[in-house]
């Protein structure tokens, strides 16, 4: 028991070093792609329910946020990594919001968020 465990420790550690290493990088002014991995939303980004873009007089389209490039304009490090995304065209996400939280290290893992280099 204790000589599979030694290893697979080690291999979650180096796994959890490298992950932390990749969010690091992120700062603000990055710039990022938000892409659709799932038929079901977005899970890392906080995206508004629908009946909150409605009210504030928005299109709640999901399908016109695949492909948006945003800018990192904050990051926090309070609950986990969060970061704060701005639309790179200056407009609103759904016409309605200026900006959008996600977590940055969940949204870069699962492909949600793609950095542009």
């Amino acid at each position: 028991m204790t000589r599979f465990s030694i290893p697979i420790a080690t291999l979650l550690a180096v796994g959890a070093l490298s992950a932390q290493q990749q969010t690091a990088q992120i700062s603000a002014g990055d710039t990022l792609v938000i892409k659709q991995v799932s038929a079901f939303g977005y899970d890392h980004i906080l995206v508004p329910k629908k009946n909150f873009i409605i009210k504030k007089g928005g299109i709640p389209d999901m399908k016109r946020l695949n492909g948006t490039k945003v800018i990192v304009s904050s990051v926090e490090n309070q609950n986990g990594y969060q970061v704060q995304l701005e639309r790179a065209d200056g407009g609103r996400f759904f016409n309605a919001y200026r900006s959008l939280t996600a977590d940055a290290y969940e949204a870069l893992q699962t492909g949600e968020l793609v950095p542009i280099r």
